[in-house]
């Protein structure tokens, strides 16, 4: 690690620093940056602005500029729910602050030593990138470890010790400081006052980001089809799911736009015009669809013009893909990579309306329950940190201990910035490898005449279309009748896919399309060509066609 700076976390008492062979990826000036908009206006700098020195603040995105380019910001707590507003948060953390004094001697909390805890060390191998398919050469030589002893003997500046014990709601200092970091790099959001909490995953902050934004009878708008689990989320908080029309881009702005201008209370059991924007901008869960820069500067237009909340749910944006089929070149740096990413929504922001939701989940691991939310200072300090009227310091807590201490040493002490990069690139070339065969395996199997698709741009799902009304019987069923019988008969032949109705924003819109989602992640590729193969059987035999011979 670089030299360690003087400064001290207010939790742990212990210095924190920025590896110095990543401040070139942080401060590369060939970084594409987010162009001042034509309203804004330069804002005064912090006195704490980025340094040169390498010393990054761990929560206070204004240590990184000299100069912001913003507009008025939104004022967020005119968004918040009764819920939201009538918490109070943790007494017992609110005690935390007279621990700024290093001569406190502590007997109010119920904080165990660390001679108690019956682990004194760890050990990991990281993998390296050679081969995940053949795993061939899947293993590195490098061990790191981890002490309760780290830090008294500073080698490290996090540790079991600390790792071990209970934790701010918003993370370790440690490593939210690399959390931040790396927002800055990927994102850059256009306003000064940005913060970032650590969460437990994208569902839990849903979770959270409902109740402090939405009303139990209140509706939020969201694609046609989205993440099941979301609108499931919502449904036992008397939150209803709006879905918006969608094209092979995603969200319609202009279908956005007419519900809103339309917007009846009458016709939506007297609910107030929505203020939320749900959204899976990248690789979209289930459809697979990205929206363009171009798309998501109408949508955000729409939010603007109608003042919506956007909730960027973003868990697959590192796995943009080329177009199926493309001869593009194969990325070869760090620089190159990011520049060919869609810009984020929270890069978008020049209002302070997006609360953008990050995960580890798909591309580090998701039993390691580690994400984090990045959005205005005011709607951070409600979901966490300074306040103490957050909602996961008297709910979720924080998130694992071992697994953000394992993610620190994985992540800042042995890769830093430019080697996780390099492994989200290595993780582009996977997927998109496998996205190229679960294709050429529908082109094999699968009866174009009845199935249809638009190839996925990122992420990890295939969306494929079956014209329903060629249904032998057809003038007798429904279309949910006959997505069933696939179905069901797709499991008699050994291959479980994802029914297009488990989807559906809007659960009492009646289904007149039929859809699967089918994954390329997760199995091994020979059984991913056997499970189309039994679907296409299952195709074949429902609607009565011959198999090619």
């Amino acid at each position: 690690m670089g030299s360690l700076s003087r400064e001290v976390d207010e939790w742990t008492q212990e210095p924190i620093s920025i590896r110095r062979e990543d401040q070139s990826l942080l401060l590369n000036e060939e970084w594409p940056r987010q162009a001042a908009p034509n309203n804004s206006k330069p804002r005064a700098a912090s006195t704490s602005h980025r340094p040169d020195d390498g010393i990054v603040s761990y929560r206070k995105a204004d240590c990184f500029y000299a100069i912001f380019w913003s507009t008025d910001l939104l004022s967020p707590v005119a968004y918040i729910s009764a819920e939201s507003a009538n918490r109070t948060g943790s007494t017992l953390k609110k005690a935390v602050e007279h621990l700024s004094n290093p001569n406190t001697i502590s007997l109010g909390g119920g904080i165990p030593l660390s001679d108690f805890f019956p682990i004194d060390g760890i050990s990991l191998r990281p993998s390296s990138f050679d081969n995940v398919e053949t795993r061939e050469k899947t293993s590195s030589q490098t061990t790191l470890h981890a002490t309760k002893h780290d830090i008294a003997d500073d080698t490290s500046v996090y540790d079991l010790s600390v790792a071990l014990n209970y934790c701010p709601g918003y993370g370790s200092a440690q490593f939210m400081r690399w959390v931040i970091e790396h927002t800055e790099i990927v994102h850059d959001p256009p306003y000064a006052d940005w913060q970032c909490s650590m969460t437990i995953g994208n569902t839990s902050a849903f979770d959270m980001c409902l109740r402090m934004l939405a009303q139990p009878g209140d509706c939020i708008l969201a694609d046609k089809y989205t993440y099941s689990s979301s609108v499931e989320t919502a449904m036992p908080l008397g939150v209803k799911f709006i879905g918006v029309d969608m094209d092979r881009e995603g969200m319609l702005p202009d279908n956005l736009d007419e519900i809103l201008e339309k917007w009846n209370p009458a016709e939506h059991n007297n609910a107030r015009k929505p203020s939320v924007l749900y959204t899976i901008p990248t690789g979209q869960n289930p459809t697979g669809t990205t929206q363009s820069l171009q798309r998501r500067k109408a949508v955000y237009g729409v939010a603007q013009k109608h003042d919506l909340i956007i909730l960027e749910d973003d868990p697959y944006y590192f796995l943009q893909m080329d177009e199926y089929g493309s001869t593009a070149s194969e990325i070869q740096s760090p620089v190159e990579f990011f520049k060919r990413l869609v810009p984020s929504y929270l890069r978008l922001d020049i209002d302070g309306r997006v609360m953008r939701m990050d995960s580890f989940s798909k591309v580090v691991s998701p039993g390691a329950r580690l994400g984090w939310i990045t959005a205005p200072a005011q709607l951070i300090e409600r979901y966490n940190i300074e306040r103490y009227k957050s909602h996961s310091d008297v709910s979720t807590q924080s998130p694992s201990g071992l697994s953000q201490l394992v993610f620190f040493k994985l992540l800042d002490e042995h890769w830093g910035h430019e080697g996780y990069t390099r492994w989200l690139m290595h993780l582009r070339k996977q997927y998109t490898m496998r996205r190229d065969f679960i294709l050429s395996a529908c082109e094999r199997y699968l009866p174009r005449q009845i199935v249809s698709w638009e190839p996925a741009n990122a992420g990890m799902v295939q969306w494929l279309k079956v014209d329903w009304e060629q249904h032998p019987n057809a003038k007798d069923k429904t279309a949910d009748l006959v997505e069933e019988e696939i179905w069901l008969e797709s499991i008699s032949a050994g291959a479980l896919v994802g029914r297009g109705s488990w989807f559906r924003s809007s659960k009492d819109v009646p289904c007149i399309d039929v859809f699967y989602r089918t994954t390329f992640a997760a199995a091994p590729l020979p059984k991913i060509e056997e499970a189309i193969k039994r679907f296409g059987e299952a195709i074949h035999k429902v609607f009565e066609l011959k198999e090619k011979s």
